[in-house]
């Protein structure tokens, strides 16, 4: 009896240790210290957003390619937030990394027909062979409103409601220039704690990862 009960808890320990690894909300690559030695500048690209809006906001946002306008320029805010949040991270000396000029960025991908509908067509090596840089991050973001300010402005223009709700998804993942092995990747669900707007809900999720965070000075893993 007592060696049945004895499996009978290993199973339950071992389940609940394999929930947690797959519920687990930051992943950090074991090599990363091997693969990220000589990294010395990061890109940070638009992420990509899906909008879950409801019909009637689709049709009064003006159909599929109005939401097309309205994830392209929540994208951009997110790529913006970030980096703003890395360069304050650098000014206070928290950084080992540089991080490329979203405006320089963004512009090397537009000169090479790089564009939200086809970067996902190239590899991580690729895109920073492009931009010159040593490591690529880039993400998703899912949210059933808008959360930047001017495309939550045009949404409540057209749609005749304000105040983001930030319920949805922030997604982020760093990967090598040379490999393309993911480095590190933080999946966060949004919550009304977080803030209602983009820079001030992805301040706060990144300050929550800060202590794992793999080019931070804080990092001991």
């Amino acid at each position: 009896m007592q060696k049945v009960f004895a499996l009978m808890l290993l199973l339950v320990l071992g389940g609940a240790q394999l929930a947690g690894a797959q519920s687990r909300e930051i992943y950090t690559n074991p090599k990363f210290r091997e693969l990220a030695q000589d990294h010395k500048m990061l890109a940070v690209l638009p992420f990509a957003v899906a909008l879950q809006l409801r019909p009637n906001e689709v049709a009064k946002s003006g159909g599929p390619e109005g939401v097309a306008r309205l994830e392209a320029r929540e994208g951009l805010d997110v790529q913006s937030a970030l980096q703003s949040y890395f360069l304050k991270r650098k000014a206070e000396n928290d950084l080992t990394v540089d991080i490329q000029d979203a405006t320089r960025t963004n512009a090397l991908l537009a000169q090479k027909g790089v564009t939200p509908a086809t970067v996902a067509t190239f590899t991580p090596e690729q895109l920073a062979a492009l931009l010159g840089v040593d490591g690529i991050i880039s993400g998703t973001f899912a949210s059933s409103q808008p959360m930047s300010g001017g495309a939550a402005f045009a949404m409540t223009m057209v749609v005749g409601f304000g105040g983001a709700t930030n319920t949805g998804k922030l997604a982020i993942s760093i990967n090598d220039g040379k490999t393309g092995e993911l480095l590190w990747k933080y999946d966060k669900s949004l919550s009304r704690g977080l803030g209602s707007d983009t820079n001030s809900i992805v301040t706060t999720i990144m300050r929550k990862a800060s202590r794992q965070f793999p080019y931070s000075k804080e990092f001991k893993g």
